[in-house]
């Protein structure tokens, strides 16, 4: 990776641009015949009535005004209305859409790094890196996780406009960062730290701290207090907003919020070791999985390697901030992003997520990018070694993305491949009894909801997924034991109600079945009320 390019430097841009769109499609064009899998796909597409209408002023209106699903984010719903008019339910049109995307996102982040630092062959590494990592696999291979393709090409969009901005400051192009970092914010509020790296990128590579000495914190407040204040609103809106419950039940495992059913103690210790896993993931992407459960406890030397690794790093970056800023750029970069979504505030029973490193990832990229090159000082050997050595580590990046996309097939390659490299992943299970189930495999699916029980006794929805499968085979004295646990351990359960109403009222007890059929509209479910009533049957 030499530092200078002296000969035509466009024509190197523009191969590099290719090639980068070229290998990005190749590893992931499988993706245009995989369907939909069970994991919030159901919720964003294939059973969400708002989607199906395709773009329309209501449509607009929803998803502007909705938290469905516990997020605002309006521009993932407008999309896939988009989608939707153009593909209806081909799941292939949505994964193509979601690749587009990363394309994307990987030639604005080469265009900002180049742009800032001049540096072709570098920022073509970040972006290569970004483009073909495993550990994104999950973000673009996942219809649902639309939320991170676009919020990640918003992100870039935004940066490119920033230093745009940096390079020749004009109220129009301030405007345009805020636009884009607002449509940034409106797909997903894990990027409220863009603000942050904003700063950072003023730092280091932009160099803008040297020009403002003397007026450095009052320039910085006056530049990024909008960006900041946008940040906050949308995490008042995030945290404040009515939230659906009855949505969250798909994944917790605990009939209790997981704030109560983790102390504060476990969720520190998780975010650690979580924090230290995907720093070993990146360098060794193995076993990776759609959901990896929250196991709520870790051995002691666990926790305190974490630490001391971490401790480390952030202490040899301080050190070298000066001779090496590049090193403090990205390590801040990668705490900065993933900070938000490290666990401490637990919002369901995963312990982390692929997902999460998409953004954050960029950060340990600029750091290999830039500081190996450093530990080799004649250039000569740097252009003899590091060109063939990254050519190898993307080649086989991308066989290892090529074959964790694979696995987003459906949903019974996904799940049995998370089954294989995880521990007691009751959801897993659960995921897969259903998946098998459509099959028409009955005793498998009642086998894996077993196993979630199992594992996770309290997890209600496999109670209540295994009593629909008897109601359906005609087992009701199954079928209503089955909904009985489900509501002891959560009285709230809408949807147990339902289903247990339902079977009452088939077997002929009215009374029963009227009475759960209110107390589940009560709660959010009034499918089988409105039923009974149309029948006569409850008033």
């Amino acid at each position: 990776m030499p530092n200078k390019i002296t000969t035509n430097p466009r024509k190197y841009k523009l191969i590099i641009y290719i090639v980068l769109a070229v290998v990005t499609f190749a590893v992931y064009w499988q993706v245009n015949q995989f369907d939909f899998v069970n994991f919030d796909d159901n919720v964003y597409v294939t059973q969400n009535i708002h989607i199906q209408s395709g773009i329309t002023l209501d449509g607009v209106r929803w998803a502007f005004g909705t938290k469905y699903f516990d997020l605002w984010h309006p521009l993932i719903w407008l999309s896939f209305m988009l989608d939707y008019q153009f593909y209806g339910l081909n799941a292939g049109g949505y994964h193509v859409t979601n690749l587009i995307l990363h394309i994307m996102s990987t030639l604005l982040l080469f265009l900002l790094f180049n742009r800032m630092t001049g540096a072709i062959w570098k920022s073509a590494f970040v972006a290569a890196l970004f483009a073909l990592h495993p550990l994104h696999v999950e973000s673009v291979a996942w219809i649902a996780e639309r939320k991170d393709v676009l919020s990640a090409f918003f992100w870039m969009l935004t940066l490119c406009l920033y230093v745009s901005y940096t390079e020749k400051p004009a109220i129009r192009r301030y405007l345009l960062v805020l636009f884009s970092f607002t449509c940034a914010l409106m797909s997903k509020p894990m990027v409220v730290t863009l603000p942050v790296i904003m700063i950072l990128l003023d730092y280091w590579p932009l160099g803008r701290f040297e020009s403002k000495k003397d007026n450095l914190i009052l320039w910085q407040l006056k530049e990024k207090i909008p960006f900041f204040v946008l940040s906050a609103v949308l995490v008042i809106v995030t945290f404040q907003a009515p939230q659906n419950t009855s949505l969250k039940t798909l994944y917790a495992p605990y009939s209790k919020s997981s704030l109560d059913v983790f102390p504060l103690f476990s969720r520190i210790a998780n975010a650690l070791v979580s924090f230290v896993t995907y720093l070993e993931k990146t360098f060794w992407p193995h076993d990776l999985a759609v959901f990896y459960p929250f196991l709520g406890h870790f051995p002691f030397w666990q926790v305190l390697g974490s630490v001391l690794l971490i401790l480390v790093i952030s202490a040899a970056v301080i050190v070298m901030v000066k001779r090496l800023p590049y090193l403090f750029f990205g390590w801040l970069w990668f705490a900065a992003t993933i900070f938000p979504v490290i666990g401490v505030i637990q919002v369901g029973g995963f312990s982390m997520a692929d997902r999460y490193t998409y953004i954050p990832l960029i950060g340990i990229f600029v750091m290999l990018a830039w500081g190996i090159p450093a530990l080799i000082k004649r250039e000569e050997t740097r252009k003899k070694i590091l060109f063939p050595a990254a050519i190898a580590v993307l080649t086989i990046l991308a066989v290892l993305s090529w074959k964790q996309c694979g696995y987003w097939e459906n949903s019974i390659y996904l799940l049995n491949h998370s089954l294989r490299v995880t521990k007691y992943n009751y959801l897993a299970h659960n995921n897969l009894a259903s998946a098998l189930l459509e099959k028409g495999k009955t005793q498998e699916a009642i086998y894996h909801y077993d196993q979630s029980i199992i594992i996770a006794p309290d997890y209600v929805l496999a109670y209540n997924n295994k009593g629909v499968i008897y109601a359906k085979c005609g087992q009701y004295q199954l079928a209503i034991e089955n909904f009985n646990e489900a509501i002891r351990r959560k009285p709230d359960y809408a949807n147990a109600y339902n289903n247990r109403g339902k079977v009452y009222l088939n077997h002929g007890d009215i009374v029963s079945g009227c009475s759960d059929a209110r107390k589940a509209c009560e709660l959010g479910n009034c499918s089988t009320l409105y039923a009974a009533a149309g029948k006569g049957l409850c008033r």
